[in-house]
């Protein structure tokens, strides 16, 4: 049998290098190379074969996604997993809409990833069980969603609903482990997507779309 070739795509080193040794000690499973962000994963992809791309979703530069959109377009026969700590259900069902094969979560189990890769390498689809649930009624509710908050990053979504929720920018900060800073330049680039011009603006915003705090 063949060996299920994986390229890691995260930009922390720290994490490639713990999901390189997880994944190389399953059988039949190889990691096939590594990318810290979205360009140098579509360079790697140009002379090296994969049969799955585990994905982090956040990443400096095309990530997210736009990331999963464009490599739909360029290997539209190459697997995509997701494996992120956002656990937002307007996140999950963003990623799989946008052509995503499966999507977990960073504090799953080993065994569960490994079983997640060899799903979607056989051309399954896989989402987290603890996700099941809240993105099924997610998309219930939203089939075919195309609001303008769709188009947020996930960072910019968080930042979105941590506001809803009547958080100052501060305690957003804290919570999110950013800089004031950069939390506010988040803020300022949602509310330019959303075409909104104030505070009040955005929490009508909110309030008429259900978007709240996890």
């Amino acid at each position: 049998m063949n060996p299920i070739d994986v390229i890691v795509t995260d930009d922390h080193s720290i994490v490639r290098s713990g999901l390189r040794q997880l994944l190389s000690s399953a059988p039949n499973l190889r990691v096939a190379g590594e990318a810290a962000d979205g360009h140098a994963l579509l360079e790697l992809l140009r002379h090296t074969g994969a049969d799955v791309v585990l994905l982090d979703l956040s990443m400096p530069g095309l990530s997210g996604v736009d990331l999963i959109k464009r490599l739909q377009l360029d290997h539209p026969d190459l697997p995509v997993l997701v494996l992120s700590m956002h656990v937002e259900a307007q996140i999950v069902a963003r990623v799989l809409r946008a052509g995503a094969a499966g999507y977990v979560t960073k504090d799953c189990e080993p065994t569960a990833l490994i079983g997640a890769v060899r799903k979607v390498a056989a051309k399954g689809r896989y989402i987290d069980p603890a996700l099941v649930d809240s993105v099924v009624f997610h998309g219930a509710l939203n089939p075919g969603s195309d609001s303008p908050h769709e188009q947020l990053s996930p960072r910019e979504l968080q930042v979105l609903e941590r506001i809803a929720a009547g958080q100052p920018l501060g305690q957003i900060a804290d919570a999110l482990h950013l800089s004031p800073k950069t939390v506010s330049t988040h803020k300022m680039r949602l509310m330019q997507k959303l075409a909104l011009q104030t505070n009040a603006d955005l929490l009508k915003y909110a309030l008429r779309h259900g978007i709240t705090s996890h």
